[in-house]
């Protein structure tokens, strides 16, 4: 199944009784644009408080450490998602708020009929999908029956050697002020981890908000993994939410899904790691 749906594929799927729609638009005001007005029959998650477990340091893990197998598995659960639940999830930043995220969870807890909505609730409302503002109700089911996260993540200790392995690519997602350590809007310091390479995750994009082909990715990819193999492809962000979103443009592309480094930089910058600045 492709990581990505379109939202004229989502229409033709409204009435599938197996289809859970979920709105991951997320930040201080994501419940409320939910309660004004979702796609009918979307439930809501949210960032902060069901896809991390977020510490009083954020140098414990980052600023969106993942939660326990356990916690996440009751979630879905709570969700209706079973073994069956073809789940489509959505957002309202290109996928990379929160939906690539729960995308990423959801397959690394084994589910494989998960897709993101390509262009978000955007694309959704100009193709005329219905939406609503009345509070939907799940489907309760048992918690999803797995026990520890199945796709891989890194430590930091392990991406401090990684980067000074040239068999390993260590890809930055954040733009590339950020990068460069000119600007750092969230995080306590400003630039990057030396030996990381700076591949901002709206490279993944088109103008209009949705991705690139699988074509274009690919291509745009392999040449920055320059014949590396996805074992040894890592990738990061802030705090491990919108690096899923080049994940999944990796996945699209049909190169596999990388490592993951959920604690990202607000986990490196707080831990007296060498800092990189410039390009």
């Amino acid at each position: 199944m492709s990581p990505l749906i379109t939202a004229q594929e989502l229409s033709e799927l409204l009435h599938k009784g197996n289809l859970i729609l979920i709105d991951a638009r997320s930040g201080p005001n994501g419940r409320t644009k939910y309660e004004q007005e979702h796609l009918a029959g979307a439930l809501h998650i949210d960032l902060d408080k069901d896809l991390a477990d977020i510490k009083p340091d954020a140098a414990q893990g980052g600023r969106h450490p993942l939660p326990e197998p356990e916690k996440f598995a009751k979630l879905l659960g709570h969700l209706g998602i079973a073994h069956s639940s073809h789940v489509v999830v959505y957002d309202d930043m290109n996928g990379a708020n929160a939906a690539s995220r729960f995308w990423w969870m959801l397959r690394a807890a084994g589910h494989a009929q998960v897709q993101v909505l390509d262009g978000g609730y955007q694309a959704a409302v100009a193709a005329g999908i219905p939406v609503s503002s009345t509070s939907e109700q799940a489907k309760p089911a048992e918690p999803y029956p797995f026990k520890a996260w199945e796709l891989p993540t890194i430590t930091m200790e392990e991406v401090a050697k990684a980067v000074k392995d040239p068999n390993y690519l260590v890809v930055d997602v954040r733009d590339a002020a950020r990068f460069r350590g000119e600007t750092e809007p969230i995080d306590l310091v400003a630039g990057h981890i030396p030996g990381a390479v700076n591949i901002p995750f709206q490279q993944n994009l088109a103008a209009d908000g949705t991705y690139l082909s699988p074509e274009r990715l690919r291509e745009k990819y392999e040449a920055a993994l320059d014949g590396r193999d996805m074992e040894h492809v890592v990738v990061h962000c802030g705090s491990g939410v919108t690096a899923c979103h080049t994940a999944l443009a990796m996945d699209y592309a049909g190169l596999g899904i990388p490592t993951l480094y959920v604690g990202s930089w607000s986990e490196w910058s707080r831990n007296d790691r060498p800092i990189g600045i410039g390009a």
